[in-house]
């Protein structure tokens, strides 16, 4: 069985897991630590483009949504992220990137027709940054300061999404 094949079913055993236990702690001790440089990696859009991280990391604080359209705790964080998104515009970038377990790019680009998330959507069917962030499930969240240093992660429906933001974010 191929490494991305391994990551997508371990990924999608623990989205079933944290589903059945009730929510996560918000902070954690999963994903890249905390005060770790984020390492810059590509990933795909949609149309198979390659999206350089380098182009927001470091240039101002990032917001990370490691997400699927199938994912409950997903869909109960996007109001979070809409708030992000109507209070800082365009001062903070928000990244959704669909980690493509059980996921067609024709079923994601529905899903967006639909719910219009506010965040820009990378496909990455390679696992690419599930390996470089050590991205433990879905609904996993990371946010990204202005120098690229991470400040915040969280897994589960009761993160306070817009407080880790206000963090690394300028008013």
């Amino acid at each position: 069985m191929g490494l991305a094949r391994q990551l997508g079913l371990g990924l999608a055993v623990m989205a079933a897991m944290a589903g059945t236990v009730g929510p996560a702690a918000a902070q954690f001790d999963a994903g890249l630590p905390v005060g770790t440089k984020l390492p810059i990696v590509s990933i795909r859009d949609l149309d198979g483009q390659p999206f350089d991280l380098a182009t927001v990391v470091g240039k101002k604080p990032v917001v990370f949504e490691f997400w699927a359209s199938w994912c409950s705790v997903c869909k109960a964080l996007m109001p979070q992220l809409e708030k992000v998104k109507a209070e800082y515009g365009d001062r903070v970038a928000i990244i959704g990137v669909n980690i493509a377990v059980n996921e067609s790019k024709e079923r994601v680009r529905r899903y967006l027709a639909v719910h219009k998330p506010p965040f820009r959507t990378l496909y990455d069917d390679q696992g690419v940054s599930a390996r470089a962030y050590e991205v433990p499930t879905t609904g996993f969240i990371m946010v990204v300061d202005a120098a690229g240093v991470v400040r915040y992660t969280g897994s589960g429906e009761d993160q306070d999404i817009g407080a880790a933001v206000a963090k690394v974010a300028a008013k």
